[in-house]
């Protein structure tokens, strides 16, 4: 474990829009930070969730999507979702306001925490769910039948599981979804197989990362 969880960003056109919608269905309270940017809290620093301000519309599936406790996907969709698939799986697969996917498992007894799992697609599931198990901590498993991958027990993570599905299309854009991690020292990441994509400049005082199939994430040291 060279890294440990800090926090969860989505990027959004309108950040108003994004950031009602997923304040309402993780329930987290809003914060304006300036200049588009807001911030959602919860009840420890680790539930927060930053919904960043950007240009770029969604023009392509999302290769990070967000599972969710819900007590109906009904109550889903009056906050502004559209349903995509309703039939084909135990879960309902919707778009949240600006066309990012997400899926809603309805529950009779829905947990404090709503945020069920990150789900991420992937070439090669099982490496990069060892990957993220050995950087952030956690344990990993494989379903070799089904061919995905994931990582529980994640110390400190607001949700139960990091979950690596098997896509054969190619990580293209840059995601919409990305997630923050602590270190002491970001070259222990570069080091285990991350690249560096931007290092801290007059903008900004993180790093970012991305890991082994491309997945963007920020890295703060402390």
């Amino acid at each position: 474990m060279i890294a440990s969880w800090k926090d969860l960003c989505i990027d959004a056109v309108d950040t108003g829009l994004l950031g009602r919608f997923w304040a309402d269905t993780l329930g987290r309270e809003v914060t304006e930070r300036g200049d588009g940017l807001l911030e959602l809290t919860g009840p420890t620093p680790h539930h927060r969730v930053w919904i960043n301000p950007v240009p770029e519309p969604v023009t392509v599936k999302q290769r990070v999507h967000l599972d969710m406790h819900a007590a109906s996907t009904g109550e889903v969709v009056a906050r502004g979702a559209t349903p995509l698939d309703l039939t084909s799986f135990r879960w309902d697969v919707l778009r949240d306001p600006e066309g990012g996917e997400l899926c809603v498992f309805p529950r009779e007894q829905v947990p404090d925490e709503r945020l069920y799992e990150i789900v991420v697609d992937s070439v090669d599931p099982a490496a990069q769910a060892r990957w993220w198990a050995e950087a952030i901590g956690g344990r990993w498993e494989h379903d070799e039948e089904h061919g995905w991958a994931w990582v529980e027990e994640i110390p400190g993570a607001p949700f139960e599981c990091l979950v690596f599905v098997p896509v054969p299309e190619p990580k293209t854009v840059k995601n919409r979804i990305h997630w923050d991690v602590d270190t002491a020292d970001v070259g222990l990441l570069v080091e285990h197989g991350a690249t560096v994509l931007r290092e801290p400049d007059d903008d900004i005082s993180w790093t970012v990362l991305a890991d082994p199939e491309g997945n963007e994430l920020c890295a703060f040291v402390q």
